[in-house]
């Protein structure tokens, strides 16, 4: 009797195992078998974005010339002819903007990713780079040097105008937005001139241009500070979010070693908003090794499991519990700085043609983490549109753009939504921002303006005092509004 109740519950325990082992396993080979390889197609003479809700048609769609020389004699010659035809000029990279940003109705859009020249000052830890290059092209270029960027996001696929001109911020510790790192850049103006842009010459449309969305002129060669390559290693622990601040300031902020950091909120309804992750890196005495010898790691396996995660509370749980599991059993595990840095959107990539993946981005002052994080309970419970994601991000104060949303310290939290692409989630969508909106004014923050166009004006100015201001300078360096875009039109 006894051995056949041994046998009995050694069946039982392999069934729980291949249940524990199979049951995720089917999930995440449903979720991929259930993918569109199709790319959403873009009829010619229109333009979108990221959003995949803002196809426009356009009067035409211009790639740049590559050299300096040619870049400049083509822009001018470009100007004179919208203005002889009443057209708007807008300004494209990559594209990750969500609100028409680089586009205008009937317009011409300017495409800057072929002007991607780049050299090194290794003397003065200076790049000099064309604005239409990709962040993982500066990666791969500066690496040959055992050098690094300074600041950045977290995706190294957007183009350096295009973060300049939303004034990206990235996860690096104790560091404001990319203006910080900006020695200077040059700018065509609307009337056709080459104007040198700094904190010396041509300090009030140095401020205007970063963040400023295009509007001001087209950014042509930047100088960025560079730093060294290193070594990083990784390590994660469990907080709970109230005490997120007193523990990112023990273990991040009075640690020399760190250099990276951002947080991580459980958005599962089990335990929804009660549990965060810290994760950081921390710099180790050794040669990194050179991007060309680091391998993917596993990218298609991390980027099914988020998908997974798309409306199923079973995939939320699921992602949450690897990524802890995952956490807890690779502290220690090297990085080159580079590599950290060179991740590309693809890793979350959506490949349902009927939705799409939005970002909401709010600033709250440091102090008022906690209270916001309880604040946002009752509204994202009762949400109509799915989130899959919120990060937690260290932004400090922003002396140098215009409209700068880091006016203290702050924590950058980034909200990523699936949306269907029908009018209802569209109107649940604005509902939501709105909301959301309001909560930040509440805690006194502000929020992330590349994104979409749902945010009413009064909400934005009361976000922004200083839009008005921003907008009469616009028209006092460009009156004839040659550059624009659909966030112009909706907020001006």
């Amino acid at each position: 009797m006894q051995k056949q109740y041994r046998n009995k519950l050694w069946i039982s325990l392999l069934l729980i195992l291949i249940a524990v082992i199979s049951i995720p396993s089917i999930h995440l080979i449903k979720t991929k078998m259930n993918e569109h390889q199709a790319m959403e197609h873009i009829p010619t003479g229109y333009r979108d974005d990221a959003s995949h809700l803002n196809l426009t048609k356009v009067h035409g769609v211009v790639d740049v010339e590559t050299s300096p020389q040619a870049i400049q004699s083509q822009l001018k010659t470009l100007l004179q002819y919208a203005n002889e035809r009443h057209l708007k000029i807008s300004i494209a990279g990559a594209k990750h903007s969500m609100g028409g940003h680089t586009i205008y109705p009937d317009g011409i859009t300017l495409n800057m990713l072929p002007y991607r020249h780049m050299s090194l000052d290794e003397k003065n830890n200076i790049l000099t780079i064309g604005s239409g290059a990709t962040w993982e092209e500066a990666l791969r270029y500066l690496d040959r040097y055992g050098k690094s960027i300074a600041v950045m996001q977290s995706f190294s696929n957007f183009s350096i105008g295009g973060s300049i001109s939303v004034n990206g911020h990235g996860w690096q510790k104790n560091s404001p937005p990319i203006s910080s790192s900006i020695e200077s850049f040059t700018l065509m103006n609307a009337q056709g001139e080459i104007l040198e842009c700094s904190r010396r010459e041509n300090p009030e449309l140095f401020k205007l241009v970063i963040g400023g969305y295009g509007l001001f002129g087209i950014i042509l060669d930047v100088k960025l500070k560079v730093v060294d390559n290193v070594a990083l290693v990784f390590n994660s622990i469990a907080v709970s979010p109230k005490d997120y601040l007193e523990q990112y300031q023990r273990i991040v902020s009075e640690d020399t070693n760190v250099q990276f950091a951002y947080g991580r909120l459980r958005i599962s309804d089990k335990h929804f908003l009660e549990q965060a992750t810290l994760n950081y890196f921390e710099k180790i005495d050794k040669k990194p090794l050179a991007l060309s010898q680091q391998q993917s790691k596993n990218a298609e396996t991390k980027r099914i499991v988020f998908r997974g995660s798309v409306d199923s509370e079973y995939g939320k749980r699921l992602r949450w519990d690897l990524e802890s599991s995952l956490n807890s059993i690779s502290p220690y595990t090297t990085f080159s700085r580079n590599e950290i840095l060179s991740e590309d959107a693809s890793l979350i990539e959506n490949k349902d043609p009927n939705s799409t993946d939005l970002l909401h981005e709010y600033f709250i002052p440091k102090r008022y983490l906690a209270q916001f994080v309880q604040d946002l309970k009752p509204v994202l419970k009762h949400k109509k549109v799915d989130l899959l994601n919120i990060t937690i991000r260290e932004v400090e104060y922003d002396p140098d753009a215009f409209m700068n949303y880091a006016r203290e310290d702050v924590f950058g939290l980034v909200f990523l939504f699936n949306q269907k692409k029908t009018p209802q989630q569209e109107q649940d969508m604005q509902q939501l921002t709105r909301q959301l909106v309001d909560i930040v004014l509440k805690n006194h923050g502000t929020y992330y303006l590349p994104y979409r166009l749902h945010i009413r004006p009064d909400q934005m100015r009361l976000a922004y005092p200083q839009a008005d201001a921003f907008f009469s300078l616009k028209k006092k360096y460009d009156p004839d509004e040659l550059f624009s875009n659909q966030f112009y039109l909706h907020y001006r």
